[in-house]
């Protein structure tokens, strides 16, 4: 039986390289892109179906910052497949992104100097704004609609006859520090990206704990520092272009500085081999580059406790029994 894959945030970057590697490993892998620009996912389609003739391609609109985007899509899905493999959570934004000259020079003179140049912890502040579903627009994209979507879809997810697997893109910026329970959406903060991507990594225990007895388990990955649409957010394009050397170098220190999408793509693609019960939930694969350009995966325990992941899920699930009632959706039945 043909499996299938659906992956958010497909229609380029780190998506659109994971697509080509997943067909390049599996030509008969039906795969869904589930994306917001149903142009740019068409281009992608296109350019995909040029490499791989014979390939079963198909899109579906969602835009994971509307709630009711997401329902509609999970929608289609369930009535185009009866189960799903894969399910790559990779859509996600960063808001007004700005990195700090000041905090820069002072952190590359200091014992952190590689910390920061690895993780941007304390180099980054992002804005935020309010969406019409009247939630924190980067906690939205990045963590609540895909969850509402992983809930909307579980009949298509849980078999103990065929594991499926959640895939999410979380990053080497998800710290602990700048995540609280009391402001889980990062309201009142200027890290909403680090805190969304922390969030991510708790959502991703808890689901493991409430179902991997029933064939669904989930995984984060970190696809390293990775030259996307998002970074020529923090800098111009040409900026980057005039940096690459020097991150090149980097690479003597740290291996995650993956810097194309394709490389960036590695941890989600091993982890498309593995047996999804075999995987340690308390892990974090990221996905690293050596000096001479050879990729693999490294396996890094995550700074956090199953009680706090258990009680932001059920922090989540009171939001998503709160924001259906808001905008008139019939709530998750199990």
């Amino acid at each position: 039986m043909r499996r299938v894959a659906v992956i958010t945030g497909a229609s380029s970057g780190i998506g659109a390289a994971l697509c080509e590697r997943l067909l390049h490993e599996d030509v008969g892998l039906h795969v869904c892109l589930a994306c917001r620009n149903t142009e740019k996912a068409n281009a992608t389609r296109n350019r995909l179906l040029s490499i791989f003739p014979n390939a079963d391609i198909s899109i579906v609109q969602v835009d994971v910052g509307n709630l009711k985007s997401v329902l509609h899509a999970a929608t289609e899905i369930k009535k185009r497949f009866n189960h799903l493999d894969y399910l790559f959570l990779n859509a996600g934004i960063m808001v007004n992104p700005r990195v700090s000259l000041g905090a820069f020079v002072r952190g590359l003179f200091s014992r952190r100097a590689i910390q920061m140049l690895t993780t941007a912890d304390g180099l980054m502040t992002q804005g935020d704004r309010v969406t019409p579903d009247g939630l924190q627009e980067v906690f939205e994209t990045n963590l609540f609609g895909h969850f509402i979507l992983i809930r909307q879809l579980e009949p298509l997810l849980c078999s103990l006859e065929k594991p499926s697997q959640l895939i999410w893109t979380s990053s080497v910026n998800a710290c602990k520090s700048n995540f609280s329970l009391d402001d889980y959406q990062h309201s009142q903060g200027q890290e909403a990206y680090s805190s969304s991507k922390y969030a991510t990594d708790l959502a991703s225990v808890a689901l493991n704990n409430h179902f991997n007895k029933q064939g669904l388990y989930s995984s984060v990955v970190c696809p390293g520092v990775v030259m996307t649409n998002m970074t020529f957010e923090i800098l111009p394009a040409f900026m980057w272009k005039l940096l690459l050397p020097i991150m090149l170098l980097l690479r003597i220190f740290t291996k995650t500085y993956t810097l194309t999408p394709y490389n960036g793509a590695e941890a989600q693609f091993w982890l498309f081999k593995q047996k999804p019960e075999s995987l340690n939930p308390l892990v974090k694969f990221h996905s690293c580059t050596t000096f001479f350009g050879k990729n693999y995966t490294e396996m890094r325990k995550m700074d956090l406790n199953e009680n706090l992941a258990e009680k932001f899920y059920q922090k989540l699930l009171e939001l998503e029994k709160e924001v259906l009632m808001r905008i008139g959706e019939p709530q998750h039945k199990k």
